[in-house]
């Protein structure tokens, strides 16, 4: 008399937990990171418009014969940037000030602080 085996092929519920507790280890780290680096991009690229919008007002400025205390409009300044006046990624809002101070964001700060200021 012979006995037969059953062969089941598949993985079994406890496996198949633990990869599904593995991936959402890895995700409970990743996206932290992710967004982290996202936040970073935003805040570089908004530091470079304003390195840009500080250039464009000292051009204005040379261009129009103003001084340091004249304060440009976005319109004025505008022109010199190929898409128009930029806008901040993280949706803050740029104040021009006068050519001779820095432009400074919203929600960025000025170029050379982070967002709290310092």
């Amino acid at each position: 008399m012979k006995i037969k085996t059953m062969r089941t092929s598949g993985f079994t519920l406890v496996e198949v937990m633990i990869v599904v507790a593995i991936i959402g280890l890895l995700i409970a780290v990743a996206v932290p990171n992710f967004k982290r680096s996202i936040n970073k991009s935003r805040t570089i690229a908004c530091h470079t418009q304003l390195q840009n919008i500080d250039a464009s007002k000292m051009q204005w400025s040379v261009e129009e014969k103003r001084s340091d205390a004249d304060v440009p409009s976005e319109s004025q300044i505008g022109v010199f940037f190929r898409d128009g006046f930029p806008v901040c990624p993280a949706g803050g809002s740029y104040t021009i000030a006068s050519v001779g101070q820095k432009a400074t964001c919203s929600v960025h700060g000025t170029v050379g602080e982070d967002s709290t200021g310092q």
